[in-house]
């Protein structure tokens, strides 16, 4: 089981690390020292908790982009993925197999002349008989 923490420790750790990111560290008591300097909390175990946590959110930080904070950071990275274009287009298919239903379902949409199309034979599906002996299952079998 983990610890239950409220909405005020949440919220007061997420604005922090937002502010103040370049100051808090992995190491409770580093952080502990920069909330007492640089903000007003009524209470130590207050403070001591809102530390807490936000040590453990710098932690997931670490591992990766986290939900509910804003950082730049993270937002140069998001912006780095969604402007990525890879070599090679997965949709780009030179040779493209497809069974006999398909390629009547293209002809009835006026579809037939698609380059690289083929007709290949289905496999054939195997059937799997239940109470076999080879089959490793027999319906007699009881539980006791």
């Amino acid at each position: 089981m983990g610890h239950v923490r409220t909405k005020t420790v949440k919220k007061s750790s997420c604005q922090v690390i937002e502010r103040y990111y370049s100051c808090i560290t992995l190491e409770f008591h580093t952080t502990k020292k920069v909330l007492e300097e640089v903000t007003l909390i009524p209470s130590k175990r207050l403070r001591n908790k809102i530390a807490g946590f936000s040590t453990h959110f710098m932690k997931r930080i670490q591992k990766g982009p986290v939900r509910g904070i804003s950082l730049k950071l993270q937002e140069e990275e998001r912006e780095h993925r969604m402007d990525f274009v890879p070599d090679v287009s997965a949709i780009d298919i030179q040779h493209i197999e497809v069974d006999k239903e398909t390629i009547d379902m293209l002809q009835s949409l006026g579809m037939s002349d698609i380059p690289g199309i083929t007709q290949v034979n289905p496999a054939p599906v195997q059937q799997i008989l239940f109470g076999h002996p080879g089959a490793g299952f027999s319906g007699a079998q009881q539980r006791y």
